[in-house]
């Protein structure tokens, strides 16, 4: 059985002597995909699994679990046991899950931990995790400016097997103030002799250690890089935030974005849908759903005052949902665009009038559109229908296209305008999730529909 034909069901069934077979095969794999097959497997055997694995793989291997997994095994062993592991996972990873662990957990496994590795997770740790110190690994290498290429090349080379990324190397002075980088070409390339300051890189992109994550992300997105150095508020180098790192941050960011846009609460914690209990999936979206349908209550009130215009015009009840739908639709696009052009930087809310300008030219030929599609719509399906002597069809249909075209316009707008003003107060513009504008455009959707209705009919 090839491994690549396992599927996750399959996974989780199979036996500690069929995953022993497997190691051989395991070894040949790419950490990722070992990480991935392990992290389905039960606890009892995942230990006995790695201990065919050198430390260094371990520890690879075990950063690739998802946070749930990994703290589920913490509990399964001893502090002795875990802290092999611990010791050989990459920095980052390191110091994230010592973040996840209760500080009465964090206190048991110190003292199995190496003076270096303990002062380094209790650095990484004291930075919150959506700065860019919260993110940032220590594995990076450096030199001295007063070094030869030849002397440089030597302790990188000491230094790699110990480093996660060496294609930048950090050109730093006694103080640990960066003075600039190098590549691993330009050591290469350049003379034995030559001193690391004359080949070096003096102009460098950076980020400070409180710099918001997101903000890192998208400066290594900007310039293309593989890593970026992280200074102290001193200029001293302090960590490295690499490419893999990077894509990470994005992720996570547009899955949070995603789920508050959709008005589902955000916890602290990794996005894993299976990982979740089904009583957390409830509280993270019943608050949202509550108070929006309670808000809803407006729309029957709104009903209930127009009853009798229902009553002597029942058409106008055939085409509310079509008015509320494309409303909400529209609403829904123009807020879209929106939080996506602000959090890509593209606007600010300085350009507020030219943004809510450029969506009101849009919403225009988009309630052209829509309200000539309605006017045809109303005519074709409504022609059978009973009308009272009082009114005639061609007019209803002008009605209802007429407050569609207006739903649109104000709906565009609506969309548009509430990120803008939600970030303005200092909110998320993401908060300004498509149930809120939904139940806000259907509300106003109605009082139009009603209020045009009157003002054609005196209903």
């Amino acid at each position: 059985m090839k491994l690549q034909e396992i599927n996750t069901t399959e996974k989780e069934t199979l036996r500690i002597d069929e995953l022993m077979d497997l190691v051989p095969v395991m070894k040949k794999m790419p950490v990722v995909e070992v990480g991935e097959l392990l992290a389905v497997v039960d606890e009892t055997y995942v230990f006995s699994i790695l201990e065919k694995f050198t430390k260094e793989q371990q520890g690879l291997i075990f950063a690739e679990f998802p946070i749930a997994k990994q703290i589920s095994l913490f509990k399964s062993v001893s502090q002795k046991r875990f802290a092999e592991i611990f010791e050989c996972m990459p920095s980052d990873y390191r110091a994230d899950l010592f973040q996840h662990l209760t500080q009465k957990e964090q206190a048991a496994l110190l003292p199995f931990l190496s003076k270096k590795v303990r002062e380094d997770v209790i650095t990484l740790s004291a930075y919150p995790p959506d700065t860019a110190g919260g993110i940032m690994s220590t594995d990076f290498a450096t030199v001295q400016r007063e070094m030869s290429c030849a002397e440089a090349i030597d302790k990188v080379r000491s230094d790699a097997p110990s480093r996660k990324t060496i294609y930048y190397i950090y050109v730093v002075d006694d103080n640990q103030e960066m003075a600039g980088f190098i590549t691993l070409k330009d050591l290469i390339m350049a003379e034995p002799a030559s001193k690391v300051a004359q080949t070096m890189h003096k102009d460098f992109v950076f980020a400070y250690v409180d710099d918001d994550r997101e903000k890192v992300a998208q400066q290594i997105e900007k310039y293309d890089l593989v890593a970026i150095p992280v200074l102290n508020r001193a200029n001293q180098l302090v960590g490295i935030v690499t490419h893999d790192d990077a894509i990470d941050i994005i992720r996570a960011e547009h899955s949070e974005d995603m789920q508050k846009f959709m008005g589902i609460v955000q916890a602290n914690e990794e996005f894993d849908y299976m990982g979740t209990s089904t009583f957390k999936h409830f509280k993270k979206r019943v608050v949202w759903v509550v108070s929006l349908a309670a808000l809803g209550i407006i729309s029957g009130l709104i009903i209930h005052r127009f009853e009798n215009a229902l009553e002597k015009l029942l058409i106008l009840a055939l085409y509310m949902p079509m008015v509320a739908d494309t409303g909400g639709n529209s609403g829904s696009q123009a807020a879209t665009v929106v939080v996506r052009a602000l959090a890509l930087g593209q606007i600010t809310i300085k350009n507020w009038i030219t943004i809510l300008w450029k969506e009101a030219k849009i919403s225009v030929m988009l309630a052209i559109c829509l309200g000539l599609l309605a006017y045809a719509k109303v005519l074709f399906l409504s022609w059978e229908t009973e009308i009272p002597s009082a009114y005639s069809l061609p007019t209803i249909a002008f009605m209802i296209s007429l407050a569609l075209s207006l739903q649109v316009l104000t709906a565009t707008v609506i969309g548009a305008g509430l990120p803008l003003l939600v970030r303005r107060l200092g909110g998320d513009p993401a908060v300004a999730a498509s149930p809120a504008i939904t139940t806000v455009v259907d509300i106003t959707g109605l009082l139009i529909y009603f209020g045009t209705a009157t003002l054609f009919f005196s209903l």
